[in-house]
């Protein structure tokens, strides 16, 4: 039994929205699940990149952010007064706070975007990867 259905999408993509989003929706459903929506900005307190920022720009980012999630889950799935669907914004490592965002709202399972592999990431390894390999719950992959 799923109890929650984590899904991530990544605010710079809004073109996949809907299809991750109602995808995770029709899952968590099947089950009576909840929703949980994780969005991670990038950490802004590297000391190279952060002395580049004001002080309260990581603040007024994750304020924006949360901003986004909202409007892209009212746009894609509708009014959220009826729907049990927790918003969470993060920052840090895409993957690191997917994997750590799953532990604490204890997802049985994470829906997650991802694109078609081009030869860089073969190397690299994508976001969507790193966090099929070290989840502790299944995890179920929408390509764009």
């Amino acid at each position: 039994m799923t109890n929650t259905v984590l899904v991530a999408i990544d605010l710079s993509h809004p073109e996949h929205h809907a299809d991750i989003l109602t995808q995770a929706q029709k899952l968590a459903g099947v089950d009576g699940a909840s929703l949980a929506v994780v969005t991670v900005i990038p950490d802004f307190g590297m000391s190279i990149v952060g002395t580049y920022f004001s002080e309260d720009a990581e603040k007024r980012a994750l304020k924006e952010a949360a901003t986004s999630l909202h409007a892209a889950i009212a746009g894609c799935l509708g009014a959220p007064e009826d729907k049990n669907i927790t918003h969470i914004v993060r920052h840090g490592t895409a993957y690191q706070e997917i994997l750590a965002t799953a532990d604490e709202v204890d997802a049985s399972l994470i829906v997650i975007g991802a694109h078609r592999p081009d030869f860089r990431d073969y190397f690299l390894g994508p976001n969507a990867a790193r966090v099929v390999r070290h989840a502790k719950c299944s995890v179920y992959v929408i390509r764009s």
